[in-house]
Protein backbone atom coordinates (compact mmCIF):
# COMPACT_ATOMS: atom_id res chain seq x y z
CA UNK A 1 0.00 0.00 0.00
CA UNK A 2 1.02 3.38 -0.73
CA UNK A 3 1.75 5.72 1.86
CA UNK A 4 -0.92 8.09 2.42
CA UNK A 5 0.22 10.70 5.37
CA UNK A 6 2.87 11.33 7.30
CA UNK A 7 3.68 12.57 10.77
CA UNK A 8 6.18 14.41 12.33
CA UNK A 9 8.25 14.72 15.36
CA UNK A 10 8.85 18.54 16.39
CA UNK A 11 12.19 19.03 18.22
CA UNK A 12 14.95 18.89 16.41
CA UNK A 13 13.15 17.33 13.43
CA UNK A 14 10.91 20.62 12.31
CA UNK A 15 12.10 23.10 15.52
CA UNK A 16 15.74 23.86 15.73
CA UNK A 17 14.82 23.07 19.53
CA UNK A 18 18.83 22.41 20.87
CA UNK A 19 20.07 25.79 18.81
CA UNK A 20 17.34 27.52 20.74
CA UNK A 21 18.33 25.98 23.88
CA UNK A 22 21.90 26.77 23.88
CA UNK A 23 21.26 29.87 22.79
CA UNK A 24 18.60 30.46 25.76
CA UNK A 25 20.97 29.14 28.78
CA UNK A 26 24.51 30.73 27.69
CA UNK A 27 22.69 34.16 27.25
CA UNK A 28 20.89 33.73 30.51
CA UNK A 29 23.52 32.70 32.38
CA UNK A 30 25.62 35.88 30.55
CA UNK A 31 22.82 38.02 31.92
CA UNK A 32 23.04 37.05 35.78
CA UNK A 33 26.57 36.84 35.88
CA UNK A 34 27.12 33.02 36.21
CA UNK A 35 28.52 32.33 32.97
CA UNK A 36 32.02 33.23 34.10
CA UNK A 37 31.64 30.35 36.62
CA UNK A 38 31.98 27.42 34.27
CA UNK A 39 35.00 26.79 32.09
CA UNK A 40 33.43 27.65 28.85
CA UNK A 41 30.09 27.94 27.61
CA UNK A 42 29.92 24.45 25.97
CA UNK A 43 30.38 23.23 29.56
CA UNK A 44 27.31 25.22 30.91
CA UNK A 45 25.10 23.49 28.11
CA UNK A 46 26.51 20.32 28.62
CA UNK A 47 25.42 20.97 32.53
CA UNK A 48 22.20 22.08 31.83
CA UNK A 49 21.44 19.15 28.98
CA UNK A 50 22.24 16.58 31.67
CA UNK A 51 19.91 18.13 34.14
CA UNK A 52 16.94 18.47 31.89
CA UNK A 53 17.10 15.00 30.43
CA UNK A 54 16.96 13.50 33.84
CA UNK A 55 13.64 16.03 35.10
CA UNK A 56 11.84 15.84 31.54
CA UNK A 57 12.24 12.27 31.88
CA UNK A 58 10.77 11.95 35.08
CA UNK A 59 7.95 14.40 33.28
CA UNK A 60 7.25 12.43 30.37
CA UNK A 61 6.66 9.05 33.14
CA UNK A 62 3.94 11.79 34.68
CA UNK A 63 6.28 11.67 38.02
CA UNK A 64 6.02 15.63 37.35
CA UNK A 65 3.90 18.33 35.51
CA UNK A 66 5.18 20.34 32.86
CA UNK A 67 6.23 23.35 35.12
CA UNK A 68 7.45 21.04 38.30
CA UNK A 69 9.91 19.47 35.81
CA UNK A 70 10.95 23.40 34.94
CA UNK A 71 11.52 24.25 38.22
CA UNK A 72 12.97 20.82 39.19
CA UNK A 73 15.45 21.92 36.14
CA UNK A 74 16.50 25.10 38.30
CA UNK A 75 16.68 23.71 41.51
CA UNK A 76 19.15 20.66 40.31
CA UNK A 77 21.50 22.88 37.92
CA UNK A 78 21.72 25.21 40.27
CA UNK A 79 23.08 22.79 43.68
CA UNK A 80 25.42 21.27 40.71
CA UNK A 81 26.66 24.74 40.55
CA UNK A 82 27.16 25.35 44.23
CA UNK A 83 24.38 27.74 44.62
CA UNK A 84 23.40 28.30 48.41
CA UNK A 85 19.91 26.84 49.23
CA UNK A 86 19.24 25.97 45.40
CA UNK A 87 17.04 22.64 46.78
CA UNK A 88 14.78 24.73 48.83
CA UNK A 89 13.73 27.31 46.22
CA UNK A 90 10.09 28.03 45.65
CA UNK A 91 8.34 26.86 42.94
CA UNK A 92 7.88 31.54 42.48
CA UNK A 93 11.66 31.48 42.61
CA UNK A 94 12.06 28.78 40.11
CA UNK A 95 9.71 29.68 37.89
CA UNK A 96 11.71 33.55 37.81
CA UNK A 97 14.67 32.04 37.22
CA UNK A 98 13.42 29.55 34.52
CA UNK A 99 11.47 32.41 32.61
CA UNK A 100 14.75 34.40 32.26
CA UNK A 101 15.71 31.59 30.07
CA UNK A 102 12.72 30.86 28.35
CA UNK A 103 12.62 33.79 27.59
CA UNK A 104 16.33 33.68 25.91
CA UNK A 105 15.49 30.63 24.41
CA UNK A 106 11.83 31.79 22.84
CA UNK A 107 13.95 34.64 21.47
CA UNK A 108 15.69 32.47 18.87
CA UNK A 109 13.05 29.83 18.42
CA UNK A 110 13.27 29.48 14.82
CA UNK A 111 12.20 26.30 12.02
CA UNK A 112 14.87 24.51 10.71
CA UNK A 113 15.02 25.71 6.68
CA UNK A 114 14.05 22.61 5.10
CA UNK A 115 10.96 22.41 7.30
CA UNK A 116 8.39 24.54 5.51
CA UNK A 117 9.39 23.92 2.10
CA UNK A 118 8.80 19.96 2.88
CA UNK A 119 5.45 20.77 4.71
CA UNK A 120 4.33 22.78 1.66
CA UNK A 121 5.58 20.32 -0.98
CA UNK A 122 3.77 17.72 0.85
CA UNK A 123 0.43 18.87 1.87
CA UNK A 124 -1.24 18.43 -0.91
CA UNK A 125 -0.57 14.91 -1.50
CA UNK A 126 -0.62 13.42 2.66
CA UNK A 127 -2.43 13.80 5.40
CA UNK A 128 0.34 15.48 7.82
CA UNK A 129 0.38 15.74 11.83
CA UNK A 130 2.53 15.60 14.79
CA UNK A 131 3.28 13.06 17.66
CA UNK A 132 5.06 14.51 20.31
CA UNK A 133 6.46 13.61 23.47
CA UNK A 134 5.70 17.05 24.81
CA UNK A 135 2.96 19.25 25.93
CA UNK A 136 0.15 20.16 23.62
CA UNK A 137 -0.71 23.56 24.28
CA UNK A 138 2.84 24.25 24.27
CA UNK A 139 4.01 22.53 21.10
CA UNK A 140 0.59 23.97 19.46
CA UNK A 141 2.11 27.78 20.74
CA UNK A 142 5.73 26.58 19.34
CA UNK A 143 4.70 25.48 16.18
CA UNK A 144 2.33 28.56 15.66
CA UNK A 145 4.75 30.63 16.50
CA UNK A 146 7.66 29.33 13.83
CA UNK A 147 5.34 29.37 11.06
CA UNK A 148 4.67 25.63 10.52
CA UNK A 149 1.39 24.82 12.16
CA UNK A 150 -1.00 26.01 9.16
CA UNK A 151 0.60 23.65 7.25
CA UNK A 152 -0.08 20.34 9.64
CA UNK A 153 -3.69 20.22 9.67
CA UNK A 154 -5.56 19.60 13.07
CA UNK A 155 -3.54 16.52 13.61
CA UNK A 156 -1.67 16.93 17.46
CA UNK A 157 -1.18 13.99 19.65
CA UNK A 158 1.27 14.69 22.35
CA UNK A 159 1.82 12.66 25.23
CA UNK A 160 0.47 14.86 27.73
CA UNK A 161 -2.53 14.21 26.71
CA UNK A 162 -2.18 10.75 24.99
CA UNK A 163 -0.95 9.27 28.59
CA UNK A 164 1.94 7.46 27.03
CA UNK A 165 5.16 9.08 25.59
CA UNK A 166 7.08 7.58 22.60
CA UNK A 167 8.12 4.67 21.51
CA UNK A 168 5.17 3.03 23.13
CA UNK A 169 3.23 1.77 20.29
CA UNK A 170 0.15 3.66 21.19
CA UNK A 171 0.89 6.94 20.83
CA UNK A 172 1.90 6.19 17.12
CA UNK A 173 -1.36 4.99 16.31
CA UNK A 174 -3.04 7.23 18.18
CA UNK A 175 -1.42 9.70 15.14
CA UNK A 176 -2.24 7.50 12.33
CA UNK A 177 -5.95 7.59 13.99
CA UNK A 178 -6.58 10.75 13.69
CA UNK A 179 -5.16 10.99 10.55
CA UNK A 180 -7.68 8.47 9.24
CA UNK A 181 -5.07 5.98 8.50
CA UNK A 182 -3.90 2.27 9.48
CA UNK A 183 -0.33 2.33 10.47
CA UNK A 184 0.92 0.86 7.02
CA UNK A 185 -0.65 3.98 5.63
CA UNK A 186 1.78 6.65 7.59
CA UNK A 187 5.49 7.46 7.87
CA UNK A 188 6.85 8.96 10.75
CA UNK A 189 9.81 10.94 10.81
CA UNK A 190 11.90 11.99 14.00
CA UNK A 191 15.35 12.82 14.83
CA UNK A 192 15.63 10.46 17.91
CA UNK A 193 16.66 6.68 16.54
CA UNK A 194 15.35 4.78 19.49
CA UNK A 195 12.13 7.10 20.41
CA UNK A 196 11.35 7.85 16.81
CA UNK A 197 12.38 5.40 14.25
CA UNK A 198 12.40 1.98 16.12
CA UNK A 199 9.49 3.47 17.96
CA UNK A 200 7.60 4.02 14.32
CA UNK A 201 8.59 0.91 12.76
CA UNK A 202 7.98 -1.37 15.83
CA UNK A 203 4.29 0.14 16.03
CA UNK A 204 3.92 -0.52 12.20
CA UNK A 205 4.45 2.79 10.21
CA UNK A 206 7.31 3.48 7.87
CA UNK A 207 10.08 4.69 9.97
CA UNK A 208 12.60 7.66 8.50
CA UNK A 209 15.24 8.45 10.98
CA UNK A 210 16.44 12.20 10.44
CA UNK A 211 20.06 12.22 11.03
CA UNK A 212 21.08 15.86 10.23
CA UNK A 213 24.77 15.60 11.74
CA UNK A 214 25.11 12.68 8.97
CA UNK A 215 26.49 10.34 11.59
CA UNK A 216 26.88 7.40 9.28
CA UNK A 217 25.40 5.00 11.92
CA UNK A 218 24.03 1.60 11.12
CA UNK A 219 20.42 1.40 11.28
CA UNK A 220 18.52 -1.84 11.28
CA UNK A 221 15.81 -3.07 9.00
CA UNK A 222 12.92 -1.20 8.40
CA UNK A 223 14.30 2.21 9.13
CA UNK A 224 15.20 4.53 6.23
CA UNK A 225 17.95 7.70 7.04
CA UNK A 226 17.24 10.69 5.97
CA UNK A 227 20.04 13.98 6.13
CA UNK A 228 17.43 16.64 5.32
CA UNK A 229 13.89 16.95 5.20
CA UNK A 230 14.26 18.05 1.59
CA UNK A 231 14.82 14.26 0.32
CA UNK A 232 11.45 13.44 2.78
CA UNK A 233 9.17 13.77 -0.99
CA UNK A 234 11.29 11.37 -2.72
CA UNK A 235 11.90 8.68 -0.68
CA UNK A 236 8.08 8.74 0.42
CA UNK A 237 7.78 7.21 -2.94
CA UNK A 238 10.37 5.16 -3.48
Amino acid sequence: MPIRGVLFDVDDTLFDYSGSEEAGIIAHLRDIGLLQRFPSPQAALTLWRSVMEVQYARYLARELTLRGQQYERTRQFLAQLGEDGAEHLSDEQAATWFAGYAAHRDAAWTAFPDAKPTLRQLAPHYRLGIVSNSDTDHQRHKLRTIGLLDHLGDVLVCSDQHGEAKPAPGIFHAGCAALGLPPHEVAYVGDKYTLDAEGARNAGLHAFWLDRAATNTPVAQGIHVLHSLDTLPQALTT
